[in-house]
């Protein structure tokens, strides 16, 4: 069956612009990280892609890694659904990715050098079947090459039109400023930088939040449920065995504790006294920051998708709900 866009798709996001520059996001975009692997039907996937720009989800977040077990495959399954559904509106689409993590065996295929960012990047637009990506990335920090070898990498592409924009994750508040300045060397702006942020999480409120108005770059938020920490599966305090706390290598049933629990539960209830529910509520906390362009988030089905992204529908948190919030919302919590 031919796919035609939802005509209602853009009445409800309020785009958020990143940074200083022209790029327009929306508040919550698709992370292809987890549930884009060939272990899922293919049916399943196409389904919350459509769905997500139906919704009026416009940027879809991913990497030359994502797929595991088969690095890459992520960008393929996107590439065959842009192929057959969404080509008609690919100049509304946000197609972002990134290089630094294992693509492929050898010394080439990890790290910051220019030649794994080069090539990571070619391969990843073969895999999606497009001439360039709206956002590249630097997905971490590499020790052993000068952050002046990856961001000139990044420029060069911007530079010979494979990307629009340049992006940095993972990156500490000093080496985001050191990246900046080399990739302002080569005359690029840096326009985003993804980092965790949740609840659970709070890191870049010591430092990278300021580092990130200072030099006008926009924030994009990967993990705002914190692996699912942030969401009502684990309320009861058991894991399902096909829960992530089950199945994935970031987050195990250990994470589960009484102390976890006690805050979730909180939490959960405040989020009930505003007709949220946890996970809504989470992305309600973490889109209160300025500096927060959109939140990354993963689907495993249209119907999550469908209850998270209603969180936009929440009015703001006010000053008397964030001094309620803020005693459960501690740093490191199931880590």
């Amino acid at each position: 069956m031919s796919y035609s866009a939802d005509a209602s798709r853009y009445d409800r996001p309020s785009y958020r612009r990143a940074g200083r520059s022209g790029l327009l996001l929306p508040p919550v975009s698709l992370g292809l990280w987890h549930n884009f692997g060939p272990d899922r039907p293919a049916d399943s996937q196409r389904a919350l892609l459509l769905r997500a720009f139906d919704l009026g989800i416009t940027h879809f977040d991913l990497a030359n890694n994502y797929g595991r077990p088969v690095f890459g495959y992520a960008e393929t399954r996107f590439g065959e659904v842009l192929k057959s559904d969404l080509l008609p509106y690919r100049d509304e689409i946000v197609i972002s990715t990134k290089a630094g993590y294992e693509g492929w065996p050898g010394p080439y295929g990890i790290g910051g050098s220019r030649k794994h960012v080069m090539s990571s990047l070619d391969r990843s637009l073969r895999r999606l079947g497009v001439d360039h990506v709206d956002v590249f990335y630097s997905h971490r920090p590499d020790p052993d090459t000068p952050v002046e070898e990856t961001m000139g990498a990044l420029a060069d592409a911007v530079r010979q039109g494979k990307a629009l924009y340049a992006g940095i994750s993972n990156y500490s508040p000093e080496q985001t400023r050191k990246a900046a300045e080399a990739l302002a060397a080569d005359g690029v702006p840096l326009t985003l930088h993804q980092h965790r942020y949740s609840m659970f999480d709070r890191t870049p409120e010591r430092g990278l939040f300021a580092e990130l108005a200072r030099l006008g770059t926009g924030g994009t938020v990967f993990s705002p449920l914190a692996q699912g920490l942030l969401t009502n599966r684990y309320l009861n305090g058991t894991v399902a065995p096909e829960s992530r706390a089950a199945t994935s290598m970031f987050l195990s049933a250990d994470d589960i504790t009484e102390t976890y629990l006690a805050r979730a539960k909180a939490l959960n209830a405040l989020a009930g006294e505003r007709g949220q529910s946890l996970a809504q509520l989470a992305l309600s906390w973490v889109l209160r920051r300025p500096e927060v362009t959109s939140a990354v988030i993963g689907a495993s089905s249209v119907a999550q998708l469908e209850v998270n992204t209603a969180a936009l529908d929440a009015p703001p948190l006010t000053e008397q709900e964030l001094a309620a919030i803020d005693p459960y919302a501690v740093d490191s919590t199931g880590a």
